[in-house]
Order: structure tokens, then C-alpha cells, then sequence
């Protein structure tokens, strides 16, 4: 009989099998393995891992510069470089408009050229100086109010600024829902020749002075917390209306804009004389002094000049009976000469003030006063040598509470 080892046998005797141990002792090491994992294990940094922090987004520094740019100059571009550097803003959305709110419509280049050479103008800076056309593609009037709201939604990690010159601050309160502008964006206010930049509180417009938290030279604090800016210029004094101005008349303008600019105005013949828009001048006037006579315009006289060789070849002057009557007597008058006659007047002076208004129509001038600043100026003295043209049912129909001097000023 072989010889079996104990540990084999068991008390019967009999031989367990090696397949029977084996299974007995996984089973031993399963439950093992089951207390074990009941007891909690040491966390060690290597078995947690830790949750990773979201970095948050710099906020950029980007201002918004808006106008009409017809065409845009290199005042335009002075201001752009400057408040640029000097706020360390990191770039510039510069947004035509369609057509502002607070400016009289003028002869000038469509909005879709106006575009184009801005685009020229800023082609060798366009990372920093953004072209923008939202207002240009949005069309109709151009409300600052709704560009910012936009630009705010659609550039969340952008803080805006406003850039604006120091004429338009003086009446921003005119701008529609200007208090929202200042709620949601910083404005930058760029000194103009002519117009300085305030000195104390005292210097603010009455809108802004309950609203201020904190006033220094260079910034003002808000009280609902934005920022206002002040950025001196050097004066660069280029303007829209006089680079159309001169060339109008054939005058060079290659000192006042870029020559990207020049030559797109050239290739395009933007800026030509409205008198090529004009059949007959005279006729035009004649129709100008009916419409004023019909909107209650006083003491209204016209003139033949061209054998005068002056600046104009036809003149008008009229009368309002107050400020705002002489201001609306214009507005009215350039409207429907560009229903009629199918223009816009080159130039419209003065109305904002209503004291003397200027119609611009190139061989036709329209001047309206407030009757008594008109009789200090007698602009009808100067035109003496030229021949007054016959206005049947106009002429000498001054009110007689202005010829007996019964109507008091209004300024």
C-alpha cells in the first residue's frame, strides 16, 4: 500500500481530492478579499484627483468709435491712435453709421461707400482697428443704444468704452436713451478745436453733474460705477464738411485724408456738385420761396447774383418768427426739396440754434433767420448790386406784429 501523507486524509480516511483543496482555499482568499474591502481604505493623493479650476477669461479693453465718416480724415484717425494709447485699449470697433439721429441729412456719399473707405483707411491696422457694418447692414437711423446692447451680448468678455468728441458730450443728453449708454459702457471724451474739455464739476453738462461719484481732469467716476474719461487732442482741425467743401470746388485734400481714401473717392466721383443734379436753378428757387411762404416763413426776398461773380449765383433770404420756427422751416424746406428735386442740400448750418440756418445747394444759398438776429447781419445790403427776382404773392409780406415791432423776442 502506498503511503499517503496526513495532511491528505481526512478523518475518514479518505484522500480529498487536490481539486477540493484548491477550491477551498480561493474561497478562503475571496472572503478574505471581501472583509478586507469592507475595512475603508487610506486615501492617498494618488487615488483622488483633484478638480481642475476653470481660469477666467481676461476682460479686454475695447472702445467703440462711431460716425458718419463722409469720408473719414485724418482727424478721424488722430483721435482713434491716441485715446487708443493712451487708455491701452487693445483694439477698436469703428462702426459707420447708416444715418445718425442728432445730423441733418447732407448730399454725401452712399453708406456703402462711406464703408469702403473706412475700410481702406484702416487696412494696415485692421487687428487692432475693427471695421464693424452691423449699422451699415442694420440700415435706417443709427441708435448708439442698440449697437452697444449688441456688442455687450455678443463679446461678453469685453469691456466697451464709448469714444466720443467733446461737441457731442456738451449735448449728449440728446441721444436717445443716453442714460442706458452710460450704464453699460465707459465713455471717452477727445477734446475738439474750439471746444475744451472741463476744468471742475462745475465745467460738466447739468445732465452729468448729479451723477457724479468722484471728478479729476483725466476721470470721472459714476455714481452707479462706469467711468468717464478725458483725452486731450492735438488739434487737428479737419472736418467732413470741408474736405467735401473743397472738392466740390477742385481743391486738394491730400493733407486732410489718407491717399487710399483720395483715390477710392476719385475711381468712385464721390462729392461732384449738386448742380448736376439741377436742371434749372431758378426754377429751384422760385420753388424754395413758395415752400417757406407756405410753412409761414416772413418777409421772404430772393436774389439773382450771377452778375455778381460771387460764391453763389442765386440767394434766399426769409424769416422765421423764433428760433425753433426757423430751424423747423429748414428741416422742412431740405425735405422736400429732396422729394421734389431729388437732393440733399451740400451743407445745412445753424439749425441746432435756429438763429441763421444755411441751405448749401451749391449755385442756390438758403438763409433763414430769427427775425431779429437777421435785421443785425442785413445780408440784403450785400446782394444791393444783384437783381432780386419777382416772387408774386411772397414779396413784402412781413407779419404786421414784426413791421410794428409787437413781437417779442423768442431766442
Amino acid at each position: 500500500m502506498k503511503s499517503v501523507k496526513k495532511s491528505s486524509l481526512t478523518k475518514s480516511g479518505k484522500v480529498q481530492s487536490k481539486k477540493k483543496i484548491s477550491t477551498t482555499k480561493l474561497l478562503t482568499k475571496k472572503n478574505q478579499r471581501m472583509t478586507t474591502s469592507s475595512t475603508p481604505k487610506k486615501v492617498t493623493k494618488k487615488t483622488v484627483s483633484k478638480p481642475q479650476k476653470v481660469k477666467a477669461l481676461k476682460k479686454v479693453a475695447t472702445g467703440i468709435f462711431g460716425g458718419l465718416f463722409d469720408p473719414i480724415h485724418y482727424g478721424h484717425l488722430k483721435s482713434l491712435s491716441t485715446v487708443t494709447e493712451t487708455l491701452n485699449l487693445k483694439q477698436v470697433r469703428v462702426i459707420p453709421a447708416w444715418q445718425s439721429p442728432l445730423r441733418h441729412q447732407v448730399e454725401g456719399s452712399a453708406p456703402e461707400h462711406r464703408l469702403e473707405m473706412v475700410r481702406s483707411a484702416l487696412a494696415q491696422d485692421s487687428q487692432i482697428f475693427i471695421v464693424d457694418d452691423r449699422e451699415i447692414r442694420r440700415k435706417g437711423v443709427s441708435y448708439t443704444v442698440k449697437t452697444v446692447e449688441e456688442l455687450i451680448q455678443e463679446f461678453p468678455n469685453e469691456i466697451f468704452h464709448l469714444i466720443i468728441g467733446a461737441d457731442q458730450f456738451a449735448k449728449f443728453d440728446q441721444w436717445f436713451e443716453y442714460e442706458r449708454i452710460l450704464q453699460k459702457v465707459h465713455l471717452i471724451v477727445t477734446s475738439r478745436p474750439g471746444v475744451s474739455l472741463p476744468e471742475d464739476k462745475a465745467d460738466l453738462p447739468d445732465f452729468l453733474k448729479n451723477k457724479v461719484k468722484s471728478f479729476n481732469k483725466k476721470k470721472i467716476k459714476l455714481g452707479f460705477g462706469n467711468y468717464l474719461y478725458f483725452v486731450e487732442l492735438e488739434d487737428v482741425d479737419i472736418s467732413s464738411t470741408e474736405i467735401r467743401r473743397r472738392l466740390r470746388h477742385k481743391q486738394p485734400i491730400h493733407e486732410m485724408v489718407p491717399s487710399t481714401v483720395t483715390q477710392y473717392i476719385v475711381d468712385h466721383s464721390l462729392y461732384e456738385k449738386v448742380g448736376k443734379k439741377i436742371d434749372d436753378y431758378l426754377d429751384l428757387t422760385q420753388f424754395c420761396a413758395r415752400w417757406l411762404r407756405e410753412k409761414g416763413a416772413v418777409n421772404i426776398k430772393a436774389f439773382d447774383l450771377r452778375s455778381l461773380n460771387g460764391l453763389t449765383d442765386f440767394a434766399i433770404v426769409a424769416s422765421g418768427t423764433s428760433t425753433r420756427h426757423a430751424s423747423a422751416l429748414s428741416e422742412s424746406l431740405s425735405a422736400q426739396v429732396k422729394e421734389q428735386h431729388g437732393v440733399w442740400p451740400q451743407g445745412h448750418e445753424g439749425a441746432a440754434e435756429g438763429r441763421w440756418v444755411i441751405l448749401d445747394y451749391g449755385s442756390l444759398m438758403v438763409h433763414i433767420f430769427y427775425d431779429y438776429v437777421r435785421q443785425e447781419y442785413r445780408l440784403e445790403d450785400l446782394w444791393a448790386k444783384g437783381k432780386e427776382i419777382p416772387l408774386p404773392d411772397l414779396t413784402g409780406n412781413t407779419l404786421p406784429e414784426l413791421r410794428m415791432g409787437k413781437l417779442t423776442p423768442n431766442p
